[in-house]
């Protein structure tokens, strides 16, 4: 099964916990602070396997977690780092921010991206030290990695793309033009998945090509198979456009050209104006009195766009259209690449006065960005760090404000999951 998108969310491993501890050893007096810092957690690192050619390994699996970083010892020991975890995605599959849908980053260069930063490890006492705190009891809390949910988005890397109507050889004029064998027959979608080909043309140059299902007119409303496929085709630098002259199932080619070019419009303003060639096919059945050929030749060369005929299945004329293919390529920027459009949002700070206090069965709650970035350095295992929580919170007017709004010694307080009661 051919699966081109997948929604994923990544959690990097937060960092360990820096150590209270103090050295004791015999003939050694006052030893000192020696607490480790704990280690990083692990990141999120996306790398290329080109062996894969779908997302089909996301469909059971939505979560990643990577490993966090082991919390600081005595003896001035550091916890061990955290493990990354490594995603493989094939290349040229697009990094999207899930809720935005802007472009992270474009894989088609091959180089490992951290798509999740794992947390830093907290410092242990031995960092607390001063002359006047000798004893420093308290210690720093790692902090969390990134959390983020993604869309992972499959781009075909091809410099043409096939496009067209449902059973007008695409199929058949990829496979006489490369090595590549996909799937012919005479019925609508016998194509349900892309299918690339590589095109020789002379030593040393050649080009990639891609087949993508046929368009119908609806297209973008989801009729036949949508547009679900043709964001494999963003990245050519140009269109082969065949078109079925020969009027075989009854239709008028020119108004099979506006109708895809039309689809192509409402998908991506982009994509439909990418340069094109207009490959007449099936001029092999082409009936003797009919003036298709003439008319379709004449409307698209109004339009300044080259027309070849050629008969996918004979090989008549597929030579003209290669070569004028790669000389067309010759003047072309090269395959797009998506740059980054992801702006991170601004960390968390605030003051000490925009914490909102809430009443509630009389719990207080207590929330805002400025006690987050406090509260996630707290280590509230350890006496000392609580107490410097707790210290902090009075010199910035919290608790003068949980007593003019009345609370009692004893009255619970929450902050995010933790509850304690007050003490005056």
């Amino acid at each position: 099964m051919f699966i081109d998108t997948a929604k994923i969310k990544v959690v990097a491993g937060k960092g360990g916990d820096g150590a209270v501890s103090f050295h004791r050893e015999k003939y050694i007096a006052a030893g000192g602070p020696d607490g480790g810092d704990g280690g990083n957690g692990g990141n999120i690192v996306i790398i290329v396997d080109d062996h894969m050619s779908t997302l089909m390994d996301f469909r059971y699996r939505r979560k990643y977690v990577a490993e966090n970083g082991e919390n600081g010892s005595g003896k001035r020991c550091s916890g061990r780092n955290g493990a990354d975890l490594v995603i493989k995605v094939p290349r040229a599959t697009v990094i999207r921010d899930a809720e935005t849908g802007a472009v992270i980053h474009d894989m088609s260069d091959g180089q490992p991206f951290v798509v999740a930063k794992g947390g830093s490890g907290g410092w242990g006492n031995q960092h607390f030290a001063t002359p006047t705190r000798q004893t420093p009891r308290f210690a720093k809390s790692g902090l969390p990695g990134e959390e983020r949910e993604i869309l992972l988005e499959l781009k075909l890397l091809a410099d043409v793309g096939l496009v067209g109507f449902p059973n007008v050889g695409k199929s058949t004029l990829l496979s006489m033009i490369s090595a590549a064998r996909p799937k012919i027959a005479n019925y609508h979608f016998t194509t349900l998945q892309p299918n690339l080909g590589v095109v020789s043309v002379d030593e040393g140059e050649s080009f990639v090509v891609a087949d993508i299902p046929g368009i119908i007119e609806g297209a973008h409303q989801g009729a036949g198979l949508g547009h679900d496929f043709l964001r494999h085709i963003d990245r050519c630098r140009l269109l082969i456009h065949l078109v079925d002259v020969s009027g075989s199932e009854g239709r008028d080619p020119i108004e099979d050209f506006k109708i895809i070019n039309e689809e192509l419009k409402t998908y991506s303003p982009s994509l439909a104006s990418r340069p094109q060639i207009a490959a007449a096919n099936k001029i092999d059945i082409l009936s003797p009195d009919s003036d298709n050929l003439e008319r379709f030749r004449e409307y698209v060369s109004g339009l300044g766009i080259p027309c070849i005929e050629i008969s996918a299945a004979t090989r008549k004329g597929v030579d003209t259209l290669v070569y004028k293919t790669a000389e067309l390529l010759r003047t072309l920027p090269p395959v797009k690449y998506f740059e980054s459009e992801y702006v991170a949002p601004e960390p968390k700070t605030g003051k000490p006065e925009d914490v909102v206090i809430t009443v509630e069965d009389g719990v207080y709650n207590l929330d805002g960005d400025w006690l987050w970035v406090i509260a996630r350095d707290i280590n509230f295992s350890d006496y000392e760090s609580r107490m410097h929580f707790e210290r902090t919170l009075r010199k910035s007017g919290i608790f003068e404000r949980l007593e003019k709004m009345g609370i009692q010694e004893g009255d619970t307080v929450r902050i995010y999951n933790l509850e304690f009661e007050y003490v005056k």
